[in-house]
């Protein structure tokens, strides 16, 4: 087969999605070698993906997401390639794309998280892009030849928002820790405003992370004997942790709230081998990826307990209510004060991460790829 990836969002600026679409791009380049890959990348990213592979070659694909030009003319260049398959790692599929593909599907936070503190337009055209939105969605799901998605959470909410998905072809394919972010010997020594003890997160500060009630617990785990703790936040500037930064001043915590900006993969070791232990708030994920590389670190895990968390963390985090900020301080607490829970933590966490593979989900993301070409 002649086989495309919309690697758009390819590496660090599609962040989550960048991270799974390079890692499948790099292990199908290992594992395939009888199909032929075009990978379609922007400017910006274009010198980050060198092909290892014969069998792969990248092409421009200078198309916005989320824009008519993504709509109008993407559809062309991939028309011009004479595809067998495409694969758009995300559901932004160009609704006049006719021809035959898969998709995957990471979360339908869009529509269980709807709030107009996700974007900065008014509550109108909020509602406007958000049928938008569900309505790519569902034509993706409806349309795609098989449709994979990262867990089984996702599955089931597909199914439950789209009960026609129940005859589809859903494939989980686990996502992993990444090969780039693997644990150093030598890091990079903290900065100057980072002190032990520290609490970490890393992740963006989109509002169903949750940020807020972290450090509403925050404030009130400091408040019982844990004056000394401090808590960073892992993540690239943008329009929500500038908001979260406002916030953090207006409570008055700016000075045991640290907001790291963005880390590079030297930083992140550092951050990763120095924290206490690592907290993940979020009210909804796909897959919950950070947690996981947390224990890939040997990091112990706190975790919210909703949707997907407990699919992918299993037993080896501790694990709280996140609409209960007192039940997040209790978990600080108990993480802060009990070190034979850490080092159980830690213990299990290697045990579990060590489960997740990157080649796995290219294999079974291949297999989707074939199962299409078998029942044509």
């Amino acid at each position: 087969m002649r086989i495309g990836i919309d690697a758009r969002f390819y590496g660090s600026i599609g962040k989550g999605l960048g991270r799974y679409t390079s890692e499948l791009i790099s292990h199908l380049e290992k594992i395939d070698d009888d199909n032929d890959y075009v990978i379609f990348l922007r400017a910006s990213n274009f010198a980050s993906y060198v092909p290892k592979n014969p069998r792969f070659t990248k092409v421009l694909a200078e198309f916005p997401w989320y824009t008519w030009r993504e709509q109008l003319l993407y559809p062309k260049l991939l028309k011009s390639h004479r595809l067998d398959l495409m694969h758009f790692p995300h559901f932004n599929v160009p609704f006049f794309y006719r021809r035959p593909f898969v998709v995957t599907v990471h979360d339908l936070i869009l529509l269980s998280h709807p709030t107009t503190r996700a974007t900065k337009l008014g509550p109108l055209l909020f509602w406007i892009k958000f049928q938008l939105y569900r309505l790519v969605i569902r034509r993706a799901i409806a349309d795609a030849e098989t449709v994979i998605t990262v867990s089984h959470a996702t599955k089931n909410d597909i199914i439950e928002r789209f009960p026609f998905a129940k005859q589809k072809d859903i494939v989980v394919t686990y996502e992993a820790c990444a090969s780039s972010l693997e644990k150093r010997p030598n890091v990079s020594p903290l900065r100057e405003d980072i002190k032990k003890p520290f609490a970490l997160y890393v992740g963006n500060a989109y509002p169903h992370k949750n940020l807020e009630r972290l450090m509403e617990a925050f404030a009130a785990f400091r408040k019982n004997d844990h004056a000394d703790w401090q808590l960073v936040l892992v993540g690239t500037e943008d329009y929500f942790y500038d908001r979260l930064k406002n916030e953090s001043t207006r409570r008055g915590q700016n000075e045991k709230v640290t907001f790291f900006g963005h880390a590079t993969d030297e930083e992140l070791s550092a951050l990763y081998d120095t924290a206490s232990f690592y907290v993940f708030p979020s009210l909804c994920e796909g897959f919950g990826l950070p947690p996981l590389e947390a224990m890939c670190h040997g990091l112990p895990v706190t975790s919210s307990k909703a949707s997907c968390m407990p699919e992918i963390l299993d037993d080896a985090a501790l694990y709280f209510d996140p609409k209960d900020p007192a039940a997040i301080a209790e978990a600080l607490a108990k993480m802060a004060d009990d070190p034979a829970l850490r080092t159980d933590l830690i213990t299990r966490g290697a045990r579990r991460a060590a489960t997740f593979d990157w080649t796995r989900c290219a294999r079974q993301t291949l297999q989707a790829y074939h199962a299409r070409r078998i029942t044509r």
